[in-house]
């Protein structure tokens, strides 16, 4: 391999290098803003489902009464 055959192959590697850690910087902010929108979304259920059964005792509590 000649000087400028390994130099071409470094600067590649470097290059590839380079893209990977970008790829994987945009992957990590994907990642933790899909988590937040999960944690958002748990929240939002909790909520619903704390509202279905306060509603559902309140229509049970009026049939019985």
């Amino acid at each position: 391999m000649t000087m400028i055959e390994s130099s071409t192959m470094e600067d590649r590697l470097k290059e590839r290098l380079s893209q990977l850690r970008e790829e994987f910087a945009s992957g990590q902010t994907q990642l933790v803003q899909a988590e937040a929108r999960v944690r958002d979304l748990r929240e939002t259920l909790l909520r619903i489902s704390g509202a279905i059964q306060v509603l559902s005792e309140e229509l049970g509590e009026s049939k019985e009464g």
